[in-house]
């Protein structure tokens, strides 16, 4: 997923001139745990002088708030991922709404987790939340929940035409194959009308809570064990039993915050989810392990 496309291209849209002044330049505040590729796609909008980039406390609306009271620069962006990859709680969008409509600022979320996945027909954080309208870029995969390969941005015919015209990311990238298109296309079908397998992903992170009483808030499971040793360790544990859980570790995350990455799908089974929790239990202990989630608010369809 090309980042660059939605918030380079948006910066860079924006400002008038090779080097802007302060009221020209793009302001785009940035969650600090988000994706790589955002972060990427900042500093190459960084690079041509049309930005400038603030990073707010994850999740944290009040130094959001803060921080976009202060600055005097008068474009403003905010981008976050609607559901973070690496803790897996969502970004809090009705706070985020809130503010949007005090400060006036563009609202694009990485929604590549989200989507299919979460909403009553599949749309995302957004429709799960109920604030599609109030969300200005929405960038997903399909890659993912899709299980194709691209990327696409949801936005209004005006920033559409804006990307296609402008973006240089999308201008000069090979298009999709039409094969990979129509399998889009069909998931697309696929997501809206068989409900039932959101059910049972959400079915499964339930079960999950019950049996191990971890609070986690999505199908994304980020148990972190602290060392890279212990985590390699219960990695290797648990695919001899089967599992491949991938030990997350530095640079991805920070050290002795390194962490087993659990992904849950609606092709598993209430069994599955049994074998799992009893090999985990082998390794870790449940009320010892430290978990990143919000508390705020749990997914819900």
């Amino acid at each position: 997923m090309a980042f660059m496309t939605a918030v380079g291209n948006v910066s860079l849209l924006l400002a008038k001139d090779s080097q802007p002044s302060i009221d020209e330049r793009v302001a785009v505040f940035s969650d600090a745990l988000n994706h790589a590729s955002i972060i990427d796609g900042i500093r190459l909008a960084e690079k041509q002088k049309s930005v400038a980039a603030f990073v707010y406390q994850h999740c944290d609306m009040h130094h959001l708030n803060e921080l976009l009271t202060n600055c005097p620069m008068k474009k403003k962006v905010v981008i976050t991922d609607s559901l973070f990859s690496m803790d897996g709680d969502f970004a809090p969008l009705v706070e985020l709404v809130k503010l949007r409509k005090k400060h006036g600022f563009l609202l694009a979320i990485d929604d590549a987790h989200a989507t299919f996945v979460c909403g009553k027909t599949g749309g995302g954080a957004a429709e799960l939340f109920n604030c599609i309208s109030d969300v200005d870029i929405s960038i997903g995969t399909l890659s993912k929940a899709g299980g194709c390969h691209g990327g696409y941005i949801a936005c209004s015919k005006k920033w559409k035409q804006l990307i296609q015209s402008r973006g240089r990311s999308f201008i000069f990238s090979t298009s999709t194959p039409v094969p990979i298109a129509a399998a889009a296309h069909a998931a697309v079908i696929v997501a809206k009308k068989e409900m039932w397998r959101r059910r049972a992903i959400w079915n499964r992170v339930q079960d999950f809570r019950d049996l191990t009483g971890i609070p986690i808030t999505s199908p994304i499971i980020s148990l972190i064990v602290g060392n890279e040793a212990t985590a390699l360790q219960a990695s290797r544990h648990l695919l001899e039993f089967g599992f491949h859980i991938t030990a997350i570790r530095p640079p991805t995350v920070a050290p002795n915050s390194c962490r087993l990455r659990i992904a849950l799908s609606a092709a598993h089974t209430l069994d599955d989810v049994k074998n799992l929790t009893a090999a985990l239990s082998q390794c870790i202990n449940f009320s010892e392990i430290g978990f990143q989630c919000t508390s705020w608010n749990a997914a819900r369809l």
